[in-house]
This record gives C-alpha cells, sequence and structure tokens, in this order.
C-alpha cells in the first residue's frame, strides 16, 4: 500500500482525482475516502467495505462554501458550523439538487462534515471538490484508530496519509432537518454543548 507523509499531500490529491481510494486520518477515526464526481468511485468504496446499498457515505469538505455547494443551509445550520466546525459533529442536511440522487441513496438529506485535520483539509482544497469518506473499516466491525488498524481492516485501499486521530472517537451525528435538533449518533458533542451555543 502507498504510504503518503506530510510533505506528500500534493500527491495524495492526484491519486485521488485519478479515482484511486485513500485511507485519511481525520480528527475521529481513519476514514476511507474517494473524491466526490464519478458514482464508479463510489461503488468501489463501498464495494471494499462491504457496506449495504441502503447506507449512504458521508461527504467530507474543506469549507462553509464547499457545504453550501452540495446542502441547503437555513440560520440555524450556518450558526452550527461557524461554531463547531471543523471538529467531530457530522450534519444531516438537505441536499441540492446539484447532488444527483445515487450519492445519498435516493434521499433528499445528504451527510456532510469539515474534520478539523490540517493535513486533510489542504489534501481537500487540492482536489477542489468533496470527498466522500466513511471509516476505515469492514461494515459493521470496529472503525480503524490508528494507520495500523486501517491498513488490517482495508488492505485493498490503493494508499494511505499518515496521520493521528485526536478523538479516537467516531463524530456526533446531528439531524438538521427538522424543527428540533436530534442526535442520530452520539460522539464527541452532546446535544446540550451544541444548544447552548445557539
Amino acid at each position: 500500500m502507498k504510504r503518503y507523509t506530510d510533505s506528500q499531500l500534493p500527491e495524495a490529491a492526484k491519486d485521488l482525482l485519478d479515482h484511486k481510494i485513500l485511507l485519511l486520518p481525520t480528527d475521529t477515526v481513519y476514514g476511507a475516502g474517494v473524491v466526490y464526481g464519478e458514482l464508479d468511485d463510489l461503488h468501489n468504496l463501498k464495494h471494499i467495505k462491504h457496506r449495504p446499498e441502503t447506507k449512504p457515505i458521508p461527504f467530507m469538505v474543506a469549507s462553509a462554501k464547499m457545504i453550501e455547494q452540495i446542502a441547503i443551509l437555513d440560520d440555524r445550520s450556518r450558526k452550527i458550523i461557524s461554531t463547531f466546525l471543523p471538529g467531530p459533529l457530522t450534519l444531516i442536511l438537505k441536499r441540492k439538487e446539484i447532488v444527483p440522487a445515487e450519492y445519498t441513496n435516493g434521499m433528499d438529506t445528504i451527510a456532510v462534515r469539515i474534520p478539523d485535520a490540517p493535513n486533510l483539509l489542504e489534501v481537500i482544497e487540492m482536489t477542489g471538490r468533496p470527498l466522500l469518506v466513511s471509516s476505515a473499516n469492514e461494515s459493521g466491525k470496529p472503525a480503524a484508530l490508528n494507520i495500523k488498524e486501517a491498513i488490517e481492516a482495508l488492505p485493498h485501499a490503493y494508499g494511505i496519509l499518515e496521520g493521528i486521530c485526536s478523538n479516537q472517537q467516531a463524530s456526533t451525528i446531528l439531524d438538521c432537518t427538522k424543527p428540533e435538533l436530534q442526535i442520530l449518533r452520539p460522539g464527541p458533542l452532546s446535544l446540550e454543548d451544541i444548544q447552548t451555543e445557539l
């Protein structure tokens, strides 16, 4: 498996644009990702993870501006983004029609986050596109927390970006599509943490 160090971020971005699957250190757990734009890349990612077709892959972006390109935001979601992102929080938002429904398994919602992982953010910026990133594991198995676990979990990925996952826990998933905010998966941030800032 190809390995990328801090000095090889442009190479990692180029390989993503060349439709390779890379293992990526986020601020939570190791992820497996492809660049957004080719459905074949998404299918290949789901294949190596043995991920059911009923489970969409979340989007990972480098900025709030990039979120606006793929999701519909209101004042509340903008406040959450400006307060908590980059960070260990995945937002469920309404999908913009520009994003083909195949990327969200036909759902009108989209999962998106900005990781607090500078090298990864730089790679995303270099690709100029969102990434589709899921935890680096076979579906249903524990998430990989370091390089060794990521390689063992998904040995058929093309390459791995070296790094450390600081939180060692998957992100909080927050549904922002209803009048009341709802946590769909507990994580480093609680509903109380979020509501006190709104």
